[in-house]
């Protein structure tokens, strides 16, 4: 697949397809259509879901690293343009990662899909139900990035296809995004597939993906409760179990492994930026920052495996290439981004148990992840000695375990973290500055849009 421009409204690409079974990175591209003339068989309802997932592709080549990671305190760069602006906090409305387009790209061609399936089926089939599913997970977890970036932003669920339809539309409140990604997500925890053939299972919506980020939505809203609950259907569910410690790395330089549970697949024709993010020892966009490497504990077998400890200023993160990686080209690289794993949702149970003070089983989370790393299992004590008291210490862990996966901004925003870690870093002190501006193309080009308050 290429990244193709649809030619009609907000835009929708259909990639040529045979099986939902079948590598969706092997297939060849066919041209634009608009939704009502494309959707005329099964093989055009699935080409048009793969192309959905093409468009999330485009989404995270980088931005998953400068929207998870950028604004964080475990990374440095001596880099311009976004890397120094989200690390100095001087974000402005032409920096290319408070643009949207991508993500709207991708919930456009959700929309089609959400759309036209159905008719192309003969009634209500499970095949049609599986396929409409991913299409409502894949616009959810768009949604879901929009809102942790911009909070909020103009909710559209119906293609656009006439000059008849509200064309600017105006932004909507977060609560009510997060209402309908919650919506979309519980619709694929029940209709999509339990898993693919292969490694399919890995970079195709399941349900099991479905419930993991619901997980991650509910511990965004700290709905605690259901976040437990969606999380041990994860954590029961037989595809998934921890790597050991020597498999590690390989949950990233191979993917596909027993840990990861959604994963965006790349490869040599569809390519994203981690060497360029990470790995360009001389010149990569982001290095570890001293205070990260400066919070591992003695033991932790994970340190030698995500950065070379034997550079006194390390330039370059390993941890997607390998111990002892070297290879300065820039050139694209293929890994797949996983951007959901077990321990994330073991440790964010973890977390829900301790908010509603169910210690023993918080501890017990932790201390499994903690085991795998070769360090010490903590007490209540010790986490409260450690670290100040558990939700710290969990949350510790969450910064080593998932290191530059794109998941530490966020969690400072949601525990409201955020201004007391990076206001001695960089000076953050207005809440209103949590969120991303909107591009100025956006501005531009729509009249109904406002500018988020603190870029006004």
């Amino acid at each position: 697949m290429k990244y193709i421009k649809n030619i009609i409204g907000i835009g929708f690409l259909a990639c040529l397809a045979v099986s939902c079974s079948e590598q969706i990175l092997e297939k060849d591209p066919v041209s634009s259509f608009s939704g009502q003339g494309f959707y005329q068989t099964s093989s055009d309802a699935q080409a048009g879901v793969y192309g959905i997932y093409d468009a999330l592709q485009s989404t995270f080549r980088i931005n998953f690293s400068y929207w998870g990671e950028g604004r964080a305190d475990a990374v440095n760069t001596n880099h311009s343009g976004n890397p120094l602006a989200l690390q100095q906090n001087t974000l402005s409305q032409d920096i290319s990662s408070a643009s949207w387009n991508n993500i709207y790209e991708t919930i456009s061609r959700a929309n089609y899909a959400i759309k036209y399936i159905p008719g192309v089926f003969a009634g209500e089939s499970e095949f049609s139900l599986q396929l409409i599913a991913q299409a409502r997970a894949l616009r959810a977890i768009s949604y879901f990035y929009a809102v942790r970036v911009w909070g909020d932003v103009p909710l559209i669920t119906e293609p656009y296809e006439s000059v008849d339809q509200q064309f600017f539309i105006s932004k909507t409140d977060q609560e009510l995004v997060l209402d309908q990604i919650v919506e979309d997500f519980i619709f694929a925890s029940e209709n999509c597939r339990d898993n693919f053939s292969g490694d399919n299972t890995r970079i195709l919506l399941t349900k099991g993906a479905a419930h993991a980020f619901l997980t991650q939505v509910y511990m965004w809203r700290k709905e605690y409760a259901n976040a437990i609950e969606s999380a041990e259907k994860v954590i029961d569910n037989s595809l998934y179990s921890l790597v050991p410690i020597n498999d590690w790395s390989r949950i990233f330089t191979s993917g596909y492994s027993n840990e990861s549970i959604f994963e965006v697949g790349y490869n040599d024709v569809q390519t994203n930026s981690l060497r360029v993010l990470y790995a360009i020892g001389a010149d990569s966009d982001y290095f570890p920052s001293e205070s990260f490497r400066d919070t591992f504990e003695d033991d932790d077998l994970r340190k030698d495996l995500i950065w070379d400890t034997t550079e006194e200023n390390p330039r370059k993160i390993w941890k997607f290439f390998g111990e002892g990686f070297s290879d300065e080209s820039a050139d694209p690289s293929a890994n797949n981004i996983v951007l959901v794993r077990l321990a994330d949702i073991m440790l964010l149970k973890a977390e829900a148990h301790n908010q509603l003070n169910e210690t023993t089983e918080a501890l017990n989370l932790l201390n499994t992840i903690r085991k795998r790393a070769g360090i010490t299992e903590l007490t209540l004590a010790d986490a409260n000695g450690l670290y100040g008291d558990l939700e710290s210490a969990i949350l510790h862990e969450r910064l080593i375990e998932l290191s530059f996966e794109g998941h530490r901004w966020f969690d400072l925003v949601r525990t409201g973290k955020a201004i007391s870690t990076m206001n001695p870093i960089n000076g953050l002190s207005d809440e209103a500055n949590l969120v991303w501006p909107i591009h100025e193309d956006a501005i531009n080009r729509n009249p109904s849009l406002e500018q988020n308050d603190f870029y006004k």
